[in-house]
């Protein structure tokens, strides 16, 4: 008689069978890995995002610069990784902010219920009737900031609004549970409940949640990035590179198709991705 599977082991089983997802799961993995090392190998061969090459301006795809240059004589390849480092990391930790946030809120307030729920959701109301570009260019002007941690932290705290709301939802349908009614019958108490039995129940849709989260993360990067307000100089990112590209695209095609072509595929894998991870971790969904 073999041993019973575990929840999460069954789910693992499920994303293997669904071979775009998974094939999009190992896309990212490759992706991300050649983002980290891609640099580093690329600069045995010479090549780095700084020198400048005043022979070849705005040069197309060769040998010597497998992605071209760009309008500064600049390996466009090694800068496409580079770029696609801080993309990551915005896209990444921007969701892991808004995670926490949203997670915390929309657990405390479906559990608690009643005024503090009403208080807290309509918090949550307010904050969507924010205009969020106006937001963004009031507090970098305010705190006269351009650091990539504040642009980080700006854009997780305005992408957890939608989180709390999935994850309150979430806890109305599981506070009245059996094994909730247990934890209460033994004396546990309403935080200790919450993050040791309510949150925990909720990471299914959290995790499918998030990769949609840091794609969409990094496109509201590339757009800050495109009013200038996104990563700034000497930095650069995918939303950077494909800003700088769109205006070349009528002369230098391989300027914008680069970083554009990256960021497409990582935004590809991630949504095919969330659908996967949706239908194994809750199969009655397919």
């Amino acid at each position: 008689m073999s041993a019973p599977r575990s929840l999460g082991r069954e789910a693992w089983q499920r994303l293997r069978k669904n071979r775009m997802a998974f094939a999009c799961l190992i896309g990212f993995a490759v992706i991300t890995l050649t983002c980290v090392v891609g640099p580093v190998v690329c600069g045995w061969f010479g090549l780095d995002a700084t020198t400048l090459d005043l022979d070849l301006l705005a040069a197309p795809p060769s040998a010597a610069h497998p992605l071209g240059t760009d309008n500064l004589g600049r390996d466009l390849l090694v800068r496409v990784l580079i770029g696609g480092r801080i993309a990551l990391v915005v896209g990444l930790t921007a969701t892991a902010v808004a995670l926490v946030i949203g997670v915390a809120w929309g657990a405390i307030a479906g559990y608690a219920g009643g005024r503090v729920d009403a208080v807290m959701m309509r918090i949550v109301d307010v904050m969507y009737g924010f205009p969020t570009i106006v937001l963004v260019v009031v507090v970098r002007a305010v705190f006269d900031t351009r650091s990539l941690v504040s642009l980080i932290a700006l854009i997780g705290v305005m992408s957890w609004l939608t989180m709390a709301r999935i994850v309150r939802g979430q806890v109305l349908s599981l506070r009245q549970r059996e094994f909730i009614e247990a934890a209460r019958a033994i004396g546990a108490g309403r935080l200790r409940i919450v993050f040791r039995h309510v949150i925990p129940n909720t990471l299914g849709t959290v995790v499918v949640y998030a990769t949609v989260l840091v794609p969409e993360a990094m496109l509201f990067e590339t757009f800050l990035s495109f009013i200038g307000l996104g990563v700034q100089a000497p930095l650069a990112s995918w939303g950077t590179l494909v800003t700088e590209g769109s205006t070349q695209v009528a002369v230098s095609p391989w300027v914008l198709a680069g970083p554009g072509l990256a960021m497409g595929l990582t935004i590809f894998a991630l949504n095919f991705l969330g659908d996967g991870l949706r239908d194994a971790i809750d199969p009655q969904t397919r």
